[in-house]
């Protein structure tokens, strides 16, 4: 269990529709699911532990209550797999922008 003070980069989580609730034109499968958020901000009551209920403050300044799930949360995002088409366009452009022509 982790014990943030106010002002610490944590993340919390909370579910903002349960499953069933979630707008009619959502496929069925996604129904049965609830709609959950992450958010990370900074702490912004005196402290919080893991697993309690907690408000922060994000970077854009909006208040946002869940459950205190990670103190100093990291990021953890990538782009994907590299496409091979992708790279293959990028050569072609660069040759074409240096002036060489016609590629293909």
């Amino acid at each position: 269990m982790a014990v943030a003070k106010q002002g610490d980069w944590v993340q919390v989580y909370r579910v903002v529709l349960p499953a069933g609730q979630r707008a009619p034109q959502v496929p069925e499968d996604t129904q049965k699911v609830g709609l959950e958020l992450w958010v990370k901000g900074f702490l912004a009551q005196a402290w919080g532990t893991t697993g309690e209920e907690v408000s922060i403050r994000t970077a854009t300044g909006r208040v946002v209550r869940g459950r205190l799930t990670e103190v100093l949360p990291a990021y953890s995002h990538n782009f994907g797999e590299p496409q091979p088409e992708l790279l293959d366009i990028a050569q072609e452009l660069r040759t074409l922008l240096k002036g060489g022509g016609e590629v293909g």
